[in-house]
């Protein structure tokens, strides 16, 4: 049985401070949007329904996520950005209903861990309680609200920095926007809070005193590690949380057996697949939904870019980029190159600086090259066309398009014509 079943994620924040045109929650990290992080840490708790709430942006949020974002992810409005209690309203009709607890996490925040979700959970269910704050120390606290606590130790309240005073400023103990919360509790307290603050809005932590105002238990979990609920509002948080993000999954992969020679000059998407035993060197990006097999050779200076799928053993090297490129088993790409839209075959050889042109100005084209072709240096292969096994193009060649190198046959010159059939060695 999961520990929870519903998960809303809070993700109307506009993002102005960043400057970019676009809702916060959208911005790109490591090939993915903000806000696909903690979706997908709530996923791995396998609950029946997560909702994201979003504000004037929620079609470019749904569309972002798009078909991928799964059958149990829901989507619901906030009309008036009036603050996180009723950013959390917003979810209730999508809600359909639910009682027991939900998860309430926040679309900027894409460090937070699925293991720390499930403590958390944990720590609420054996609690008993209401509600479920999760906390953090942080050294500079500032622009956070601040937990205060009873004689007893226990959560009083929450304050939001805007509202509290000197004395409560100084405390480091902050919330950090995480919350295990009751249903229809909630809810219902939520529509009865008040808009008694500084920004006339409906807060979230409020949830707090009117809990504790029935009579019901409020819980708090410490977050061990503040790194895991970093969130971004300019971009000098966004560098930190970029580039702890980035850390993260390069250690995933060494983890995994991926052989990463130089992890700080080594960039690589989330939703990049490396099989054990692959071996990247310094200084390379690799990017989307790139898939790289074992035995295989990437970098230095290398730049794989979405959709580039590299067969056992396939090594590319320096200042080669590769987008929508296969190559296959043995395949060597490995000087100043450029392969786009390119299926090429196993063990063939890619001469230095050859470029595949896919692009004519109006519509992407395919280039196909079959198995041990040669390709001499300097080449450039106009596509739509196609290399056959064994073919062998020489060096500054320039093959035209929907061009046909015969299998063995030899390509010279610009425009490039065969020279020979190739014999048998």
């Amino acid at each position: 049985m999961p520990l929870v079943r519903n998960v809303a994620v809070l993700a109307a924040g506009e993002g102005r401070r960043l400057g970019a045109g676009r809702p916060k929650v959208l911005t790109p990290l490591w090939g993915r949007p903000a806000v696909r992080y903690p979706l997908e840490a709530a996923r791995t708790l396998q609950p029946e329904r997560i909702v994201v709430v979003g504000g004037q942006h929620l079609a470019a949020i749904q569309a972002a996520l798009g078909p991928g974002a799964g059958a149990d992810v829901f989507f619901a409005r906030q009309e008036q950005p009036t603050g996180t209690g009723a950013a959390l309203l917003a979810a209730r009709e999508a809600l359909g209903g639910a009682s027991g607890p939900l998860l309430v996490l926040y679309g900027d925040c894409p460090l937070t861990t699925p293991e720390l979700l499930t403590r958390l959970l944990s720590a609420h269910a054996a609690a008993r309680a209401a509600v479920t704050v999760l906390t953090v120390n942080l050294a500079r606290p500032a622009g956070y609200g601040r937990i205060v606590r009873d004689a007893a130790g226990q959560l009083a309240r929450i304050v939001e920095e805007r509202d509290a005073d000197a004395a409560t400023r100084a405390l480091t103990e902050v919330n950090t926007g995480v919350y295990v919360v009751e249903l229809p509790g909630a809810f219902e307290d939520l529509l009865t809070a008040g808009r008694d603050n500084s920004q006339g809005e409906v807060y979230l932590t409020d949830l707090v005193a009117l809990t504790l105002r029935r009579g019901e238990r409020v819980a708090s979990m410490a977050c061990p590690d503040p790194t895991e609920v970093l969130g971004f509002n300019d971009h000098r948080e966004l560098a930190q949380v970029r580039a702890l993000l980035r850390r993260r999954i390069i250690d995933g992969h060494l983890a995994a057996g991926v052989e990463i020679v130089d992890p700080d000059t080594t960039f690589i998407d989330a939703d990049v697949r490396i099989e054990p035993g692959a071996r990247i060197l310094p200084c390379t990006v690799i990017e989307g939904d790139t898939r790289i097999a074992a035995g295989c050779e990437v970098g230095p200076f290398a730049h794989l870019r979405t959709g580039t799928v590299l067969h056992t053993g396939a090594e590319v090297g320096n200042f080669t980029e590769t987008k929508a490129a296969t190559l296959g088993a043995g395949t060597k790409a490995k000087h100043l190159s450029y392969l786009g839209d390119a299926v090429i075959g196993a063990n063939a050889n890619i001469g230095a600086g050859t470029i595949t042109a896919n692009y004519d100005g109006k519509s992407k084209h395919p280039t196909r090259i079959g198995d041990r072709a040669f390709i001499g240096s300097g080449t450039v292969l106009v596509a739509p066309l196609t290399v056959e096994d064994e073919a062998i193009t020489g060096a500054g060649a320039v093959v035209t398009r929907r061009s046909v190198v015969r299998a063995r046959e030899t390509w010279v010159g610009v425009p490039a014509r065969p020279l020979h059939p190739r014999k048998d060695p």
